[in-house]
C-alpha cells in the first residue's frame, strides 16, 4: 500500500474502539497513510471478542463462528500482509447441530450432499426445495453483501438505484416467511430462518435478504480462530503497531470534540485533549451520537430518533468450566443450537414483548474440543447463550435479581437436555447480562447487537460509515452499514476507507507502481 513520505507529518486518525471494526478501519487507515490512535476502555484488543481467564479456562466472551474468511485475507492484503500467516483458522465440520425437544437433530455441513441427507432426515418432500432455497440464498449473497454490503450507503440515490433489486427479491418478506414459503416441515423452517438472531435481528421481521447467510456458509465453510477470536484482534492490533500507530487501552473517551461542523479531536475522560484530522467510532452508534457527541448538535441522529429505533435483543451468556470431561459427552460438538418448545412465540416475547419466558432456546460453545488453550488438561470450557430482551421495556427484567436463578434453569436444561450429570463438574462460573453489555460495552439498552437489523434500519435507513452530523467522523462496527457480525463489522471499514481521503496525494505513476 501507499504511505506518505516519512519525513512529512502524516495526518492524524483516532480509532474510538479496539472491536473488530474498530481496529480493520485502523489498519486500513494505517496503509492509506494516517498516524493511527486506536483507544479502548477494556485491557485488551477485541471489544466484544475480547475474553477472560478463571482457574485455566480461557472464556471468549463474544464472536465465536468465522464465515467469510476472505474478508480478512482482503483486509491484511491491502496492508501488504497474509493473513493466513498470523491466524490460524481450522474450519468445523460439522459446522452445528440443531436439536429439538421430540429428539429429532439436524446438522449443518458445507458439503451439499450431507445437507440433502439431512433435509431428507427431517422431511424427504422437502429435499427439492432446499436446492430452490439455496439458489434464493446465492443470489441474495451476490446482491446483499458483495454488492450492496461492500460499498458506501450513504446517499438517498444508492438506495433508490437498488429498490428494483430489492422487490425483485421480495426484500419486503420476512426471513422466516421466506424459509416458510420453501419449507414444509417447521424444524427445516426453523433451522433455516434462525440465523438473524446471531446478529440480533428477530427471523419474523427481519429482511428475507438475510438468507445469504445458507449460501456464505456453504461457500466458506465455518471456522474457529485458534486463540478464539480474540486471537485475530490481538494480530490486527500487531499490524496496526507495525505501520507506526498505537493502541491505548484502559482508556476511556469522554467526548468527540467539534469546531464549526468539523471534527477535532477527541477528549478524554481525565481532561486530556487529543487532536485529530480523523475521527472514527467504533463505539455503538447509539453512544456515539447520543453521548460522545452530547454537545454537538443533530439533525438526523437525535436522541429522540434513538429512542424511537428498534433495538437487537439482549443477550444472557454463561460460561463455564468442567473438570475431567474431555471424552465425556461425546456426541457434543463444537457448536449445538438447542430449542426450546417454542419458536414464533419465544422470539415474540424476546423482541415484542420484552417478556423473559420460563422456556428457552441455547446456543452452546464447547471450544475446547478444537482449541486445547482454552482449558485445562482433560477439562472443558462452555458456554451456553440465551437470547433475552433488552432492557428498554416497560416491564424490564431486574438481573440483579434474576440473574443467577435463570443460571439454574439453563443448568437444568442443559442437564436435562445435552450435558448429564453437568453440575458435577462445574468448577468455574462466569455470566454476562445485558446490564453488563450496557456498562461493559456501552451499549444503548443493553442489545446485543446495536440497532435491530429490520429493512427500514438497513443500507440508507442505518447510521452510514460517514457522519452526516459532523465533517470528518466516521463510523464503524455492528451499528453502522453493512450491520453485525464479523463480516458485517470487518466490512465496514472497508465501506469507510472508501470514504476517507488518502493521507497524501498519489500520483498515477505511484499508484501503478503499487499495483
Amino acid at each position: 500500500m501507499l504511505f506518505r513520505p516519512p519525513q512529512e507529518p502524516r495526518p492524524k486518525a483516532i480509532v474510538v474502539g479496539a472491536g473488530l471494526g474498530g481496529l480493520s478501519s485502523a489498519m486500513r487507515l494505517g496503509a492509506k497513510g494516517y498516524q493511527v490512535t486506536v483507544i479502548d476502555r477494556l485491557d485488551m484488543a477485541g471489544g466484544r471478542a475480547s475474553s477472560i481467564t478463571k482457574g485455566g479456562h480461557r472464556f471468549d466472551l463474544g464472536p465465536t463462528i468465522v464465515t467469510v474468511p476472505k474478508v480478512f485475507e482482503e483486509l491484511w492484503a491491502f496492508c501488504g500482509r497474509d493473513f493466513r500467516k498470523d491466524v490460524d483458522l481450522r474450519p468445523l465440520e460439522p459446522f452445528y447441530e440443531i436439536r429439538w425437544p421430540d429428539g429429532s437433530s439436524f446438522k449443518a455441513s458445507q458439503d451439499e450432499v450431507k445437507m440433502r441427507a439431512e433435509v431428507g432426515k427431517l422431511s424427504p418432500r422437502d429435499v427439492p426445495a432446499y436446492d430452490r432455497f439455496l439458489k434464493g440464498s446465492e443470489r441474495r449473497y451476490r446482491f446483499g453483501f458483495e454488492d450492496l454490503g461492500r460499498r458506501p450507503m450513504n446517499r438517498l440515490w444508492d438506495l433508490i438505484k437498488v429498490l428494483p433489486t430489492f422487490a425483485a427479491l421480495r426484500a419486503d418478506r420476512s426471513v422466516y416467511a421466506h424459509a416458510a414459503s420453501h419449507f414444509r416441515d417447521e424444524r427445516l423452517r426453523m433451522a433455516f430462518s434462525f440465523h438473524p438472531l446471531f446478529i440480533g435481528g428477530d427471523p419474523f421481521n427481519v429482511t428475507s435478504m438475510y438468507v445469504l447467510v445458507s449460501h456464505l456458509e456453504k461457500e466458506f465453510g465455518v471456522h474457529y480462530a485458534m486463540g478464539g477470536v480474540g486471537a485475530i484482534a490481538t494480530a490486527m492490533a500487531r499490524v496496526v503497531e507495525d505501520q507506526g500507530g498505537q493502541v491505548l487501552y484502559n482508556t476511556d473517551v469522554s467526548e468527540i470534540t467539534t469546531k464549526a461542523g468539523k471534527v477535532t479531536g477527541i477528549t478524554l475522560e481525565d481532561g486530556t485533549p487529543m487532536a485529530a484530522d480523523v475521527v472514527v467510532s467504533n463505539a455503538d452508534a447509539g453512544h456515539t451520537y447520543e453521548h460522545l457527541l452530547r454537545n454537538t448538535p443533530k439533525r438526523r441522529w437525535t436522541n429522540a430518533r434513538l429512542k424511537r429505533s428498534r433495538w437487537s435483543m439482549g443477550l444472557f451468556v454463561w460460561y463455564f468450566g468442567t473438570k475431567g470431561t474431555k471424552g465425556k459427552w461425546a456426541d457434543v460438538g463444537h457448536h449445538t443450537i438447542l430449542n426450546g418448545p417454542r419458536y414464533r412465540d419465544l422470539v415474540h416475547d424476546i423482541f415484542i414483548k420484552g417478556k423473559l419466558a420460563d422456556d428457552m432456546s441455547l446456543y452452546v460453545h464447547r471450544p475446547s474440543l478444537t482449541d486445547p488453550s482454552v482449558a485445562p488438561e482433560g477439562d472443558d470450557t462452555f458456554y451456553a447463550l440465551s437470547p433475552v430482551p433488552h432492557l428498554d421495556f416497560d416491564n424490564g427484567v431486574d438481573w440483579q435479581e434474576q440473574a443467577e436463578p435463570y443460571r439454574k434453569k439453563v443448568q437444568t436444561m442443559l442437564e436435562e437436555q445435552l450435558l448429564p450429570g453437568l453440575g458435577a463438574h462445574i468448577t468455574e462460573s462466569h455470566m454476562l447480562t445485558p446490564i453488563d453489555f450496557r456498562d461493559r460495552y456501552l451499549s444503548p439498552n443493553g442489545s446485543g447487537f446495536s440497532i435491530e437489523p429490520r429493512i427500514l434500519q438497513s443500507a440508507w435507513f442505518r447510521p452510514h460509515n460517514i457522519s452526516e452530523e459532523v465533517e470528518g467522523l466516521y463510523l464503524t462496527g455492528a451499528g453502522t452499514h453493512p450491520g453485525a457480525g464479523l463480516p458485517g463489522v470487518v466490512a465496514s471499514a472497508e465501506v469507510l476507507s472508501k470514504l476517507v481521503p488518502d493521507a497524501a496525494p498519489v500520483s498515477t505513476d505511484q499508484r501503478i507502481a503499487a499495483q
